[in-house]
């Protein structure tokens, strides 16, 4: 390869240009090739657009990736990504040549679609079409709420633009639709869609099941609006230019491509979607775009020239803005001191003592104390932002004291996802993404079905985002099995990275909100009841801060012959139940559950401790999967094994066994 260092020696203007585009295309040609996988076509196709961007305009600087002011670009189309690993590795992030070749390699940088906080650049982890799209409207909504808490009418700290790009497959998930018109209907003026209009998908040509009529449908949704040729970099640049003057909307750039541009044989077919070239496809088309065709993993001398100038550009932008800073900072101290408490999400010392206090003689439903524990947390951490999936008045997540975010107001903390669950979930993580803010979505729990993906990706990105779901199990009710979870709180924690609260009572809602907040290194999941429930007096009971411990035991009793197990509002049902039998003259143990996940953190000592050595029961309105762990095979399960169905939540709880005598019937024929 050193012998073509010197090769393009001499080329300036539009030649260099071509240049350098040709070296992003053949960079990621040559790792898809010799990974024997990924999808070159993508990076072929946008390089011309990619180029522009990264070099002329977005502002970003490779010695520090997580500048706060920095522009956020998402690769939407993930499968795409060596197109982006290639431009981290040209404008000098640490993505050092060694790990191009060893794209989509074990314990690379460089894995098969981009992974937030694995590749330094990579702002988001992308490949479930959509997702991306999805996440760059959370980045414009955190960009434009905190820039209307701390610019000022002097200095701009928080002023950027987000990028995304976005494929035809991006185009066919609804998840893209539900966010496109959120984006328009808030007017996010910061956020340019790039569309890379190749009209092939990985079955062929895009006419298969796609023929829609993409410009009336942004335009539809209040966006600006721009159709170019992809491969026109004065055009793209004139787009992206045009794109950047428009405040008052989103923009989309549609640009029309040939994927896998350059190759002979395969460009514009389903072949270079998503399979390497091969080898004798990788000369021809080298050879076709004036390229060494031995050379591989080629950077040119010439072309390393052109890139260096991007760090040094980035330093300038940022120093620029560090004065920026300092002098903002001088002038707004109580702004500053706000700024260090969002940015590195500082939490009060005596964060506990916010919380609310109970009334055990007011039984209460965990989704209204939660909402008191909200707003008190809402109140001492102003990171907090959040809404519903246009359900607040039954998720009680809408905290009236701090405004509603919109296209007038930014500042507002209560946000309207409208009936958009996978949209908010994705957008959610967006926010998350950008830095800053600790934000939270709310939904009936059953529709955790609708937002599964961008739950599992803020899993393995650990990703700090809190969903709060209420109407938590069977004991919906009147509403019916369709809207009554029964195998959604195994689905949850089935996750790996992700943490799953149902709280027994207010006091542990209270604490749970507490838990969630302190989580900065994965989601957490609140699961909450629509039924009244008692409230545990804590002048008899341990405290309801031991739910931080994922399960303490509620009743001791050296003498017993079972523990009970039990979570959510079947926790109550199990302390009812072991009144029952210590009448009958069966001891037992009651343990409180509500998270797996925090009691698996917690010393071997204290979690054998917490289980006892009696038989062990679970007691639990969902299915049975993953207690076995806890209670053995052999353990007795008091749950679901069917759906629900429609009464009223006290028919239920007597027709599938959730009451004290149920339990203790159970218990007892078990013993």
């Amino acid at each position: 390869m050193d012998s073509y260092q010197s090769f393009g020696k001499g080329l300036t203007g539009k030649e260099l240009d071509e240049l350098c585009v040709n070296t992003i295309r053949f960079l990621s040609v040559d790792a898809v090739q010799k990974a024997n996988s990924g999808h070159p076509g993508l990076p072929m196709g946008c390089a011309d657009f990619g180029y522009v961007l990264w070099t002329q305009f977005l502002k970003h600087n490779p010695a520090n990736p997580l500048w706060a002011n920095r522009d956020r670009f998402v690769l939407s189309a993930g499968h795409g990504c060596m197109l982006l690993y290639s431009l981290l590795h040209l404008c000098g992030y640490k993505v050092p040549m060694e790990q191009l070749q060893l794209f989509r390699q074990l314990n690379s940088i460089t894995p098969g679609h981009p992974e937030f906080g694995i590749t330094p650049g990579v702002e988001t982890t992308t490949g479930p079409l959509g997702q991306g799209a999805a996440n760059a409207v959370g980045i414009a909504i955190a960009e434009e709420h905190l820039a209307s808490i701390f610019n000022t009418d002097f200095h701009k700290v928080m002023d950027h633009y987000t990028y995304a790009i976005l494929g035809d497959g991006c185009h066919q998930e609804g998840v893209v639709n539900e966010a496109i018109s959120l984006g328009g209907h808030l007017g996010l003026g910061k956020l340019i869609y790039y569309y890379d209009f190749n009209h092939i998908t990985i079955e062929g040509r895009t006419e298969l099941s796609y023929s829609d009529d993409v410009p009336t449908r942004y335009k539809a949704y209040h966006w600006h609006v721009q159709e170019i040729d992809g491969h026109d970099r004065a055009a793209c640049a004139a787009a992206i230019k045009a794109a950047q003057e428009v405040k008052d909307r989103p923009s989309i750039i549609i640009g029309t491509s040939t994927i896998g541009y350059g190759s002979p044989h395969k460009a514009g077919t389903r072949e270079v979607h998503g399979e390497p070239l091969g080898p004798d496809e990788v000369k021809a088309t080298k050879k076709n775009l004036g390229w060494p065709e031995d050379a591989q993993f080629l950077v040119p001398d010439v072309v390393r020239e052109r890139f260096a100038e991007i760090p040094k550009r980035g330093a300038e932008a940022e120093a620029s803005w560090k004065k920026t800073f300092e002098a903002w900072k001088s002038a707004n101290a109580d702004k500053a001191k706000q700024w260090n408490i969002h940015w590195e999400r500082k939490l009060p010392a005596d964060l506990a003592s916010k919380l609310p206090k109970f009334d055990p003689a007011k039984p209460q439903a965990t989704r209204n104390s939660g909402s008191e524990a909200l707003k008190a947390m809402m109140g001492a951490v102003p990171q907090i932002v959040g809404g519903s999936a246009d359900l607040h008045p039954s998720t009680k997540t809408f905290i009236k004291e701090y405004g509603s975010f919109s296209k007038t107001d930014r500042k507002g903390r209560n946000f309207h996802f409208g009936i958009r669950e996978h949209g908010m979930g994705s957008i959610v993580n967006g926010i998350s993404y950008h830095g800053g803010l600790i934000p939270f979505g709310s939904t009936f729990f059953v529709f955790l079905d609708y937002m599964r993906p961008p739950i599992r990706l803020a899993a393995l990105s650990h990703l700090p985002a809190i969903h709060v779901f209420t109407h938590d199990s069977i004991f919906v009710g009147e509403d019916g099995p369709t809207h009554e979870p029964v195998e959604q709180l195994a689905t949850l924690r089935a996750i790996p990275g992700m943490t799953t609260i149902r709280p027994a009572d207010a006091n542990e809602s209270a604490w749970a909100w507490i838990a969630a907040i302190e989580n900065a290194h994965g989601p957490t999941a609140l699961l909450l009841t629509r039924q009244n429930l008692p409230v545990l007096d804590q002048t008899k009971y341990p405290s309801a801060e031991n739910l931080k411990k994922g399960a303490y035991v509620l009743i001791e009793d050296a003498n017993a012959k079972v523990t009970l197990l039990a979570s959510g509002s079947e926790v109550s049902i199990a302390m009812e139940a072991a009144t029952k039998l210590k009448a009958d003259g069966i001891a037992a143990r009651v343990v409180s559950f509500p998270s797996w996940e925090l009691f698996e953190k917690q010393p071997q000592s204290y979690r054998d401790q917490v289980l006892g050595k009696t038989k062990r029961v679970a007691i639990e309105a969902g299915i049975r999967q993953g207690w076995d762990h806890y209670i053995g095979s052999e353990g007795l399960f008091c749950g679901m094994n069917r759906f629900g169905a429609s009464a009223p939540y006290q028919a239920l709880a007597k027709e599938f066994g959730f009451t004290g005598e149920a339990v203790t019937a159970k218990v007892k024929a078990w013993l």
